[in-house]
């Protein structure tokens, strides 16, 4: 039995305390450094980033790595990853609950559907070019990981967790010595490729006179925002923000029964299907809540249980959390042979997103090219509130429909998307069939994606 005075009983809270503090602080300077105002960079990664000038003082100093000492119970480190792990599953099934309203238009179908499968071509693009860069570095450099530059759509263009989960993989299954933290510096990268190619992007637009920085006037919450007509109360016998953490819980609950009888089934394929939590929790939370909506329609259930803006929030504070942990988890020790690498994937990943990106938009999306340029080019560098921030910046009152297309175009990039998941697997085992079948892919979105104006064309 434990005694409450022990680290092995505060080391979690230690550790959550420290987390949020340092997104406390990170918040500080976001707000009072005019330059960290004009940078764009998320607070969670600044947050991260001073957890890890601590943790390179602290090694300096004690030779020690700060988050395996006694104070975070010695397994601060694997703590932190596994905090990451689940956050990433916990904020997508947050936004699954989330429900949509109001009928879409042919045009604005064809819009929402070009947005995921541009999503898709994006890590497409991305795997191509990383792994190339990663193959060709086989050559010079003895016993280096050919796969690695897979890890770049997933550090770019998933974020930090999926980045973590497929460097866990290879790791783990591959023998590749550093694998979690070089796709967690790979996603901390697409962070930085956000801000400075936004940055850099919005300044230039603004001298050529294309685009009028506009920011939300009114940032306050109405009470429409907040409840809907026919929700549960907000404080009754059970408190409603507890309603529904208790509905994401239950939930992703339900995920890891669905994970634990797939890995009885599969052992071998046990790592990948674990790595897929977040896709399985969109499925079970998806099931809950058309199970919810059932029950409505029979009248078991007299009033809605889940709830727009509490799930947002839930959702956000998940995603904030994940890039935080992901962030300050990442070994800069283990990667001191890799840098040159990381920054040659870096910028590249940020070159041909933009690139690829910015002709998508022109094309496809003339009536919005600048805001859909924004939210994607954000998006596919670091995570889809990385492309809210950018998009705020031109788009403050959302007029345009790219924050919409943001947000139902999942469904379409998740069918797409579902094959690279386990190609990713392939990479390592056999690279150039992997890299084949990443190009002719590509070139099959490409043509889904381009197909009005490549038809058009022929006729």
């Amino acid at each position: 039995m434990s005694n409450f005075w022990d680290f092995e009983v505060w080391g979690w809270m230690v550790l959550m305390a420290v987390l949020l503090g340092s997104l406390l602080a990170g918040n500080i300077l976001k707000k009072t450094i005019p330059l960290l105002q004009r940078s764009l960079i998320p607070t969670s990664v600044l947050g991260g980033a001073l957890l890890l000038v601590v943790a390179a003082v602290y090694k300096a100093v004690t030779g020690e790595v700060l988050f395996d000492s006694a104070a975070f119970n010695g397994n601060g480190t694997a703590n932190l990853e596994i905090i990451t792990y689940h956050a990433l599953a916990l904020g997508f099934i947050a936004s699954s609950f989330k429900t949509t309203g109001g009928k879409l238009t042919k045009q604005r179908t064809s819009e929402i559907f070009n947005t995921g499968v541009t999503t898709v071509s994006t890590y497409l693009l991305q795997a191509i070019v990383g792994m190339g860069i990663t193959m060709v570095a086989t050559l010079i450099l003895t016993d280096f990981f050919g796969a690695a530059g897979v890890l770049l759509p997933f550090g770019f263009g998933q974020g930090t967790g999926q980045a973590l989960n497929y460097g866990n993989i290879y790791e783990l299954e591959h023998g590749f010595e550093g694998g979690k933290s070089f796709g967690l510096t790979i996603a901390a990268m697409g962070f930085l490729s956000a801000a400075i190619g936004g940055v850099i992007h919005l300044n230039v637009m603004k001298k050529r006179g294309r685009l009028v920085i506009s920011r939300r006037q009114d940032g306050s919450t109405h009470t429409e925002d907040v409840e809907s007509e026919g929700e549960i109360p907000l404080q009754e016998s059970m408190d409603k923000m507890t309603v529904q953490i208790a509905l994401i819980m239950v939930a992703y609950m339900a995920a890891y029964l669905l994970m634990l009888g797939l890995g009885t089934l599969l052992p071998g394929m046990r790592s990948v299907i674990y790595g897929f939590n977040f896709l399985l929790g969109v499925l079970t939370a998806t099931l809950i809540k058309l199970l919810l909506n059932f029950f409505m329609k029979k009248k078991f259930i007299k009033k809605k249980y889940t709830n727009n803006f509490l799930m947002t929030r839930a959702s956000n504070f998940f995603f904030d959390l994940m890039v935080v942990a992901g962030v300050a988890a990442i070994r800069l020790d283990i990667l001191e042979n890799y840098w040159g690498i990381i920054l040659i994937l870096s910028v590249a990943g940020l070159v041909v997103t933009y690139v690829y990106n910015r002709i998508v938009a022109k094309t496809l999306f003339p009536d919005y090219v600048e805001e859909q340029f924004l939210t994607m080019y954000g998006m596919l560098t670091g995570t889809a509130s990385t492309g809210i921030i950018l998009l705020r910046e031109v788009d403050g009152d959302f007029r345009t429909p790219a924050s919409d297309n943001m947000v139902y175009q999942n469904f379409p990039a998740i069918i797409f998307g579902f094959p690279m998941m386990f190609l990713a697997t392939l990479a390592p085992v056999k690279p150039v069939l992997t890299m084949v079948i990443f190009v002719l892919f590509f070139a099959v979105m490409n043509l889904v994606l381009f197909r009005s104006r490549i038809f058009r064309r022929r006729k």
